[in-house]
């Protein structure tokens, strides 16, 4: 998973909105075919406890959690991608859409049960425009060793 943290971020489908937040975090979400609902758990708990807004000076220290921030999950199989040959990246780590759809639909579901507010999601297999303003800019790639 990419976190950026953002002081918005949207995702837009055949030019209708589907998600829109305002600051807090776009999770670019690769689901893996060893990947699991209690996975999804654990990040989803990681995520809303990383500690990278700031405090009064300017440290991070404050979580999403603290700053009753926003979350856009944005499912990207192509983070899964492997271009070590040829031209052409190979994707066979990633999980099958049957598999990954639902996860991606746990792990935005276990957010909200983490106690985030808003929760919004782009819309998994389809062609997304995202756009977003990184705030900082601060990003960071978790994964299952994470």
């Amino acid at each position: 998973m990419l976190l950026q943290r953002v002081s918005q971020a949207s995702v837009v489908v055949e030019s209708q909105t589907v998600g829109e937040i305002g600051r807090g975090y776009l999770l670019l979400v690769g689901i893996g075919k060893h990947d699991s609902a209690e996975l999804a758990e654990r990040l989803a708990k990681k995520v809303v406890n990383l500690r990278l807004f700031p405090n009064e000076e300017g440290k991070f220290d404050r979580s999403l959690l603290d700053i009753a921030g926003d979350a856009l999950v944005v499912s990207q199989f192509t983070l899964y991608g492997n271009a070590k040959k040829g031209n052409r990246p190979s994707f066979v780590e990633a999980a099958p859409p049957e598999v990954a759809s639902p996860l991606c639909d746990h792990f935005a579901q276990a957010l909200r049960d983490q106690r985030v507010l808003r929760v919004e999601t782009g819309r998994f297999g389809a062609h997304m425009d995202v756009t977003l303003c990184n705030d900082g800019p601060v990003t960071l790639w978790l994964d299952s060793d994470a």
